[in-house]
């Protein structure tokens, strides 16, 4: 049997069972996917009351020769929805949408709003993300020079284009003068041009139901402090080297090994040890709290009033440090209103990074480091009573089938925790690498009526299993994405007695419907895969 016949048998018994079930039964919903997105307590939810559960993928371009705006047309945004894609992380850099202070460029926006457009035709939302890696255009991307207060200091590169941000004296002056809030050349604080910018964005998109909310830094950084957490780094490895073999090494040697691809290798695998990892790192929790608190936090207050002045619909999406990117507890809060009581609509948007990211051993990322990584994210989503959108993960770039074991176990702990996420990210032909089709392209709950339980993707056995505490006052259906139809080859009816599947056009994709239950119940779905 072909893949068409056995997808018309599947189809044809699911229309025998859906004929057969009882007239009591509550109808389904013909909307089934979610048109608007808020938060309700620590979930995200839609206009119906369904948790949703949102996966994603950066859509990103840093080259000021493209206009700062990822080429393609509106066939990327079909194929992700059929990869099963309902939100995106798409990249603004300051530099492209103010040139020159208070000059707003309205060609870049249109431009936005063209993608936006394209995203609500495919039923994906969309995450406005001000970006910046090094803090500036000067050194990588982001801030425009007009806004890069380095004074003249030098600007030092390392093996990877991250190092910079421990050894550069420009990058690191360039974010001092910004948490500093030192005036432009106009005589207006740089930050404030920064909030300035935020609002002017938030008025433009205030009743855009489509964009859900604005990811107000990526990965902030602290500045010249980064050379003294480099220090504490160093010291804290120094310390657990005597501590696991009795020998002291001296400051130039622990700084060798680290500047040495063989020994910074070796220095990575005792650090693969959960233990190990936490001893070290947690040693950078005091400088980075004194940072999230003195400074970060007050730029997040600062843009979340200019925000709301002009939009009180949108989500806020905060990031920790960009130290809290490796596990070091992050201190950040919810911001609150203009009236002192707390903003609901915030969600936590932390990224999870293991150390060899953007090296060419991508493919040895620990599992233990990562899984405490993610485990130190669970437990700050839970403090901060936020949802968690993991904004970043993965950027495994050209690599293929090498990384499908790392990726695996990233999706297991995003599955584990519920964690929403946008995979770093998307660019032309990811859909042809081994990874993205076998793991990244998966089943997941799309809008669950009650609450999630669990589900998981078992890639080993080729299996989906969701378990929920459906609501028996909501009357709408909860649905699953399925990435292949075709290839399933049997569905549990363990309580649910019927089913329905919608299609996407021009694609073997699609999604289960669940209708609820007329009494409040657990539910359970197992799917197999050929």
């Amino acid at each position: 049997m072909n893949k068409f016949q056995k997808l018309i048998m599947f189809l044809l018994l699911v229309f025998v069972v859906i004929s057969c079930k009882n007239n009591s039964q509550v109808s389904v919903n013909e909307n089934i996917l979610p048109s608007t997105i808020t938060i309700k307590g620590d979930k995200f939810i839609d206009e119906q009351g369904r948790e949703i559960i949102l996966n994603g993928i950066n859509i990103v371009s840093k080259n000021k020769e493209e206009g700062y705006i990822f080429q393609s047309g509106p066939e990327l945004y079909e194929n992700l929805k059929k990869w099963g894609v309902n939100c995106i992380r798409f990249i603004l850099i300051w530099d492209g949408l103010e040139p020159e202070p208070g000059v707003y460029n309205e060609a870049y926006l249109q431009e936005i709003d063209k993608r936006i457009q394209w995203a609500e035709q495919n039923d994906i939302f969309v995450v406005l993300d001000m970006h910046q890696d090094l803090f500036s255009v000067k050194y990588s991307d982001g801030a425009p020079e007009w806004a890069t207060l380095d004074e003249g200091k030098p600007h030092t590169e390392g093996a990877i284009w991250s190092d910079a941000y421990m050894l550069s004296e420009a990058v690191q002056t360039a974010f001092d003068n910004f948490w500093l809030n030192k005036p432009a050349s106009d005589g207006v604080g740089i930050q404030d041009h920064y909030a300035a910018l935020w609002q002017h964005v938030a008025k433009r998109y205030a009743d855009n139901t489509t964009v859900i909310g604005y990811d107000i830094m990526n990965e902030p950084f602290p500045g010249s402090s980064g050379m003294q957490s480099t220090m504490v780094l160093l010291s804290a490895y120094g310390q657990l080297h005597y501590k696991l073999t009795g020998e002291v090494l001296t400051e130039k040697q622990l700084g060798d090994m680290w500047s040495d691809e063989k020994g910074r290798m070796e220095a990575l695998k005792i650090l693969s040890n959960r233990d190990n990892y936490d001893f070290v790192f947690s040693q950078l929790f005091e400088l980075n709290r004194q940072f999230e608190v003195n400074h970060l936090q007050k730029m997040y207050q600062k843009v979340s009033e200019a925000i709301r002045e002009v939009d009180t619909k949108h989500i806020l999406f905060l990031e920790h440090s960009y130290y809290s990117n490796t596990g070091v507890a992050s201190s950040i809060e919810r911001t609150t209103l203009a009236d002192g009581t707390p903003d609901p609509l915030v969600a936590y948007a932390p990224h999870g990074y293991d150390l060899v990211t953007d090296t060419d051993a991508v493919a040895n990322a620990s599992n233990e480091r990562v899984a405490y990584i993610y485990d130190q994210i669970k437990n700050k989503g839970k403090q901060l009573q936020m949802p968690v959108w993991l904004g970043e993960w993965g950027a495994f770039y050209g690599n293929s089938e090498s990384v499908i074991p790392v990726a695996k176990n990233a999706i297991s702990l995003i599955e584990e925790h519920l964690f929403g996420q946008a995979y770093w990210s998307y660019d032309p032909g990811t859909e042809n690498l081994r990874y993205f089709n076998v793991v990244l392209v998966r089943s997941y709950p799309v809008a669950v009526n009650g609450t999630l339980l669990n589900y998981k993707n078992n890639f080993d056995v080729k299996s989906f299993e969701m378990r929920w505490e459906e609501d028996g006052n909501n009357q709408n259906s909860t649905v699953i994405f399925v990435p292949q139809l075709s290839k399933v080859s049997q569905v549990s009816k363990d309580q649910i007695p019927n089913l329905n599947i919608k299609t996407i056009p021009n694609g073997d994709s699609g999604w289960f419907i669940v209708p609820p239950l007329e009494k409040p119940s657990q539910r359970t779905i197992n799917i197999q895969f050929d």
